[in-house]
């Protein structure tokens, strides 16, 4: 039998958690893999790019679906458990593609309509070209990885993420060669300050960090973006970065907007926050390199041509 397709993964797993326990994705592989009566050379098959099992690789994405389409829960990375609405459509295992089709391709409008980070799945078309299919696929995969981060994040302490985001920005150049330039302060009296990136030796230039691990669909208001600024006072300093794994209100931003005086404040929601960790490599791995090439001009058109 051919290797099933993630969304033909869908129910069968929805099954599996009925019984209301919780399963690693890795525990999804015998009992799926029994249901499709698949032979051991179709369950260890690897993309021939070499990157990867291919059934391994598809119950991923199909219980990654389930949990974007608010089917499945992740009480820790990696883990999933059935939640009440799963349960109900269960009962019309007929409408559950569509259902979680549809709910996919909401998630951009939803996030332009309550401005909270999830995460944009891109849907592919038959009028693509292979060219457009290819990046649109990164894009995806891409967009699934900022979702995967920002929910393994939330599973940490609030003390774990203060320390990922010192580690972020020094990743991202600030401190620069400087021993020590990142520091967390002590959480009973650090004054509105998480963190702290010392950008010359002796200290005098400071980047002072405020990092909220807040629920995606939690926003952070005016008020608070204003205590920061307050904090950033006392400290004496004029440079703010203010990092959450949720989202800005319209008057946060505007406010930092409209800052007067020599204070800045950078404000990182949860998306950019996403995107900054892939993008500069901060607990990631590089799982495949695709090289595309392309004719060279150049050097075809210097070829003398048949007359």
């Amino acid at each position: 039998m051919a290797i099933p397709k993630h969304d033909e993964l869908r129910i069968p797993s929805l099954n599996l958690l009925l019984d209301g326990k919780t399963m690693k994705l890795k525990d999804f592989i015998e009992p799926l893999s029994k249901e499709f009566d698949l032979t051991e050379e179709e369950i260890n098959e690897m993309y021939t790019s070499g990157n990867g099992h291919i059934f391994y690789d598809r119950i991923s994405w199909a219980l990654s679906y389930l949990n974007m389409a608010g089917l499945l829960d992740k009480p820790a990375r990696g883990n999933y458990k059935i939640n009440s609405k799963g349960i109900e459509i269960l009962k019309n295992p007929d409408k559950i593609n569509t259902y979680v089709d549809e709910k996919v391709a909401k998630r951009d409008k939803t996030k332009k309509t309550n401005k909270n980070p999830e995460i944009k799945i891109i849907e592919t078309s038959d009028r693509l070209t292979p060219q457009e299919k290819l990046y649109t696929s990164f894009s995806n995969i891409r967009n699934s990885v900022y979702d995967e981060i920002l929910t393994t994040i939330l599973s940490k302490t609030p003390t774990a993420f203060e320390k990922l985001v010192v580690l972020l920005l020094q990743k991202m150049g600030y401190g620069g060669e400087i021993k020590n330039s990142g520091l967390i302060t002590q959480r009973s009296n650090d004054g509105g300050i998480d963190g702290i990136i010392k950008e010359d030796i002796l200290g005098f230039g400071r980047i002072n960090i405020q990092a909220k691990r807040y629920r995606l669909d939690i926003a952070i208001g005016r008020e608070e973006i204003q205590k920061f600024v307050g904090a950033l006072a006392v400290a004496q300093s004029n440079k703010g970065v203010f990092i959450t794994t949720s989202y800005f209100t319209r008057g946060a931003i505007e406010y930092v907007e409209n800052l007067f005086g020599n204070t800045t404040v950078v404000l990182i929601d949860g998306k950019d926050l996403a995107s900054y960790i892939y993008d500069y490599g901060l607990g990631m791995q590089i799982e495949q390199t695709i090289e595309i090439k392309k004719m060279d001009t150049d050097f075809w058109d210097s070829m003398s041509d048949e007359l």
